[in-house]
Order: C-alpha cells, then sequence, then structure tokens
C-alpha cells in the first residue's frame, strides 16, 4: 500500500489531496479496513481517520483519496504527515454490512470495538433485523478463529458461556429464545483473559462469525490477544434493550457509559 500528495484546488500553496493505492495479491476479492493517522509538522500524532475500500479484486489496485474531513488545527495534510497504523482485509462476501445497506439475509452482524480492562478483554456481537420479516434464533453465535491469512487457528477452547472466564460475570442463564421484529437487535460477546504464562502467546486476528448453524458467514477483525490462556468465551445471544438497539438502523453496539444486557459497558 502507497500514498502520495497532489495539489488541491488551492495550488501548490493549498491543501493537498492524498491518495493512496491498494493491492490485492489474493484470489478472491477483498474489503480492506486501514487506519491511518494523521501527524503534525513535529510528527505528533493529530487523530485517526478509518476507511473501508470494499470489493478490491482479486490481483487488481484501486486508487482512493483519503477523506479526512480537514486537518486538526488548520494545518496543511500531506502524504509526509500520514501514517499506516492497521490494515485489515476480509473476504468481501463475509465483509460486516455497513450501516447504510442490509444484506439479503435481513440481518446486519458486526463487532465492537470492545473493552478492556485488568486484562479482561470483551468485544460486542451485534444482530440487527434491518430486514422486514420478523427473526428467531436461541443459542449462540458459531465461530471460527483464523489467522492472519485467514486459515483457521487450532488449539483454542471456545466454551459457551464466560462462567469460566475469570472477572467476566456470569451469562444469566442458559439460551432462550430470542424475537427480533424489524429494527430490533440482539447481543452477545467475547470474553477473554489477556494472560501470559509459559507457552507461546496467541493472538487471533479475525474471527468467521455466523449468527447460528447454517447462517451467512460474517468476518469481523476484534484481535484476540488470548495470550497462553488458550480459551475463548462467548455468551448466547440476548435481547439488545439498551435505547440504540431498539432503533431502526441503528448498529446495536451502544452507547459510550452504557450497559449493556450482561452489565458490561457498551462501547461504540
Amino acid at each position: 500500500m502507497t500514498a502520495d500528495s497532489l495539489p488541491g484546488a488551492g495550488g501548490a500553496a493549498g491543501p493537498c489531496v492524498v491518495q493512496y493505492d491498494v493491492t490485492n495479491p489474493g484470489a478472491e476479492p477483498f474489503t480492506y479496513t486501514i487506519t491511518f493517522s494523521l501527524m503534525d509538522e513535529q510528527g505528533r500524532a493529530m487523530s485517526n481517520v478509518e476507511e473501508t475500500v470494499a470489493s478490491v479484486g482479486a490481483g487488481k489496485t484501486v486508487r482512493r483519496t483519503l477523506e479526512h474531513g480537514g486537518y486538526p488545527g488548520g494545518g496543511v495534510l500531506d502524504a509526509g504527515r500520514v501514517r499506516i497504523l492497521d490494515v485489515e482485509r476480509v473476504p468481501s462476501d463475509e465483509a460486516p454490512a455497513p450501516a447504510s445497506s442490509c444484506p439479503a439475509s435481513g440481518l446486519r452482524l458486526t463487532a465492537d470495538q470492545g473493552d478492556a480492562a485488568m486484562g479482561l478483554r470483551v468485544v460486542g456481537l451485534h444482530l440487527e433485523n434491518c430486514g422486514s420479516r420478523t427473526y428467531s434464533l436461541e443459542g449462540y453465535p458459531v465461530l471460527q478463529l483464523l489467522d492472519a491469512e485467514h486459515q483457521p487457528v487450532d488449539g483454542i477452547e471456545i466454551l459457551r458461556g464466560t462462567d469460566g472466564i475469570p472477572m467476566a460475570g456470569g451469562d444469566e442463564g442458559p439460551p432462550r429464545p430470542v424475537t427480533l421484529r424489524p429494527g430490533e437487535s440482539a447481543v452477545s460477546g467475547l470474553a477473554w483473559r489477556n494472560t501470559t504464562e509459559f507457552g507461546e502467546a496467541v493472538t487471533v486476528p479475525y474471527v468467521r462469525v455466523r449468527a447460528e448453524a447454517g447462517a451467512d458467514p460474517v468476518t469481523v477483525a476484534p484481535h484476540l490477544d488470548l495470550g497462553t490462556t488458550g480459551e475463548l468465551g462467548v455468551r448466547p445471544w440476548r435481547k439488545d434493550e439498551t435505547e440504540a438497539g431498539r432503533g431502526a438502523g441503528e448498529s446495536g453496539s451502544g452507547r459510550p457509559g452504557a450497559q449493556g444486557p450482561y452489565g458490561m459497558p457498551s462501547s461504540s
């Protein structure tokens, strides 16, 4: 991935337009999410910008313009002041649907930014009924852990429930039926401890998620830093009763500081 600058409408003395290239060396279309850091003249990070480049064809290169929305402090943005912090890529047919669209299934599955405290990690999974029909499910999301090359990661035990994860709290009992009317959401979650003792620490960048067995897969990038624990807990689906979960068209990720249905802080 490369970036360069072009003079903007104001000419050489005006703000520059930063363009970047995304090349897909794979054998199928991938969707890329790139996190950029915008720097000041002293090389200090001013803000981060995340952009998604959808459906880059196999072996193709596409060029995009960085939509930075204005440089902090009125400075001039150019490629020399842009750093790439992170690049995620998932198969395009498994990429999470943006809030402005609804998959053919009528279900939008996303992951939030998560919460971390004292070694405990929690990432919420959100399932929104963005379609026109009522949808019912019961149980746990079906997970497959993937490495950076999207190959299965072995040796990790996926626990049904989080009772076995220290400090993660309970799951309010066994799974129970969840019925989602159009615009309603359900929430699940992943919980693990970032504990490193003897052995090799394991990091899982991607997780392929199905709302239930047989559902269409969605690949998310929670970056599970599992340490040497070898365990990942998954919570059962519960109706999302937060204000954000009840709003049609919302992602269901909740408001900063809000309490989710499991009593954990919801992340925006």
